[in-house]
């Protein structure tokens, strides 16, 4: 957890059939916050949808440590 809350990683997209991309974090004490924080620090686009997901809501799926980690571990396997 951050010095203002939690951290909030941000993906948006530019049209319905466009994937979510992964454009930056905010940190913020609610997910209502980190919405508007969002919105406010990444409206340089004309965004068709914006989404926010708290950081340690990802789950890894092959490696030990969680995305947006900096781990030294490169694998399940590696020590």
């Amino acid at each position: 957890m951050s010095l203002n809350g939690r951290v909030y990683e941000v993906f948006a997209r530019k049209k319905r059939a466009d994937r979510f991309e992964h454009i930056g974090a905010v940190s913020a004490p609610s997910e209502q916050l980190a919405r508007v924080y969002a919105w406010q620090t990444y409206d340089e686009a004309k965004w068709f949808e914006m989404t926010v997901a708290r950081r340690d809501a990802f789950a890894a799926v092959n490696r030990r440590e969680a995305p947006f980690t900096l781990g030294g571990s490169s694998g399940f396997g590696d020590p």
